[in-house]
């Protein structure tokens, strides 16, 4: 192995079959989406008894409910009686209902009416009839939910990046804004598009003005992280102006553009106080000092209306990067207010094709708190979806169909910039018993 640089790891080839093969897609739908816990729905989404939400992956249906103030339940959405599904979508009920036969359970799980029982005699026990549960806990404000009841804990599971986030209080985070869509490509290239920072010069170039630098990147047990070089800076949204001639206008213009083209990665509050940056401060002001100036003033103006920032140590905020990504497919881009934040799922079946959210959290005060509708926007224009996430689409179906390609023999991921790729197809590969990366001689 050559070693250059900060290159620890073999360069290694992924197979393109982990995204294009029907072999491949069947062995997740039977060896990884019902053996890992994966994000359900936000708390938010179920905040009254009653409340619920329909998650849907591949063959199997789950429904999420808030059985009661302080208890969440999750049960496979299907009817004891024929099999049919009780629920999709969302919504709130005090039973669930089969609209086929009437049968009903109450929100504990237990069934409560078949019409006519007396026809089946002693033949109906209650453990026969009760739902069948599935596995759900909560972290970070998110409501998970497991198929397997081997899997580890959703705390063991979550590790390490749930000690790396939770400083951030995620848990205090509301919608601000959601949108999903049906996209031509498999679940994996969709994720991936989002989980390294190295394609940022080639796909959103107008993001490298400022500061044009490599990222570092990492698998941490089975999940991901990348960020910025500048590790002791204070994080991705202020770390594109680092290249600035003068820090004032390079962070308001780098804050402006993310919050036009990206709406995803700052707030309001702190692109209105970097735009008052060279009011405020005097030309040649060190940049460090105009970083922490434009991090205080953001504090005590988002205290004026009622957001109180987490404390964070600085050495923890660097060691976190940038964007996490949670296994299996979701990623969490964080900052101290805010996370934009993407899932990807297999759309039945097919392994060309996806369910794609994309959705962005803030911290309001208390009574402010948006709710949003998850809207689906299935065209993939500027005026749906903007500008950077736009650039993305692009590469993300030209990219799939390059994947089938006789003339693709797999991928080459970066050993620096897209380690976490890289941890993930050997996690993956655990799982499913195939497809790991091969090392290049």
């Amino acid at each position: 192995m050559t070693m250059q640089g900060n290159i620890t790891q073999p360069p290694v080839l992924i197979g393109n079959t982990a995204y294009v093969s029907q072999f491949y897609a069947d062995a997740e739908a039977a060896k990884l989406w019902p053996k890992v816990w994966q994000v359900a729905c936000r708390e938010e989404e179920i905040p009254e008894v009653g409340d619920y939400v329909t998650y849907d992956i591949v063959d199997d249906s789950i429904i999420v409910v808030r059985a009661a103030p302080d208890l969440i339940a999750a049960y496979f959405n299907v009817c004891r009686h024929r099999g049919r599904q009780l629920t999709e979508g969302c919504g709130n009920a005090k039973r669930l209902v089969c609209p086929f036969h009437a049968w009903s359970w109450d929100l504990d799980g237990n069934n409560v009416g078949v019409v006519r029982k007396d026809a089946w005699g002693d033949g109906l026990k209650a453990d026969d009839l009760r739902l069948r549960d599935v596995r759900v806990d909560s972290w970070g404000g998110w409501v998970f939910v497991c198929m397997d009841p081997d899997a580890p804990p959703l705390r063991d599971y979550l590790e390490p990046a749930a000690s790396m986030l939770d400083p951030f209080e995620l848990e205090q985070m509301r919608y601000r804004w959601r949108q999903w869509l049906h996209f031509p490509c498999n679940w994996k290239v969709a994720i991936e598009a989002f989980n390294e920072g190295y394609h940022v010069a080639g796909t959103h170039p107008q993001l490298t003005k400022y500061s044009p630098k490599p990222t570092w990147s990492d698998g941490r047990g089975i999940h991901g992280v990348f960020g910025s070089q500048a590790r002791e800076g204070t994080g991705g949204a202020t770390a594109g102006a680092a290249g600035a001639a003068d820090m004032r206008q390079g962070l308001a213009d780098s804050l402006n553009q993310l919050w036009e083209e990206v709406n995803g990665t700052t707030t309001e509050t702190m692109v209105r106080v970097a735009n008052l940056l060279v009011e405020e401060l005097p030309e040649g002001t060190p940049p460090g000092e105009v970083q922490m100036h434009l991090m205080r003033r953001t504090v005590e103006e988002d205290a004026k209306r009622g957001v109180n920032w987490p404390r964070i140590d600085p050495a923890h905020f660097a060691a976190a990067g940038n964007v996490w990504h949670i296994f299996p497919n979701t990623v969490v881009i964080h900052g101290p207010t805010f996370a934009l934040c993407y899932r990807a799922r297999p759309d039945g079946h097919d392994p060309n094709r996806c369910i794609f959210e994309v959705y962005t959290l803030e911290r309001f005060p208390e009574g402010t708190e948006p709710r949003p509708a998850n809207l689906h926007k299935p065209d993939m224009d500027e005026a749906s979806w903007r500008k950077v996430l736009c650039q993305d689409f692009s590469n993300m179906g030209a990219v799939q169909r390059g994947l089938r390609s006789r003339g693709c023999d797999g991928l080459r991921p970066s050993p620096v910039e897209e380690r976490a790729i890289i941890n993930f197809h050997r996690v993956l590969a655990d799982y499913l018993g195939t497809g790991a990366p091969q090392v290049i001689e």
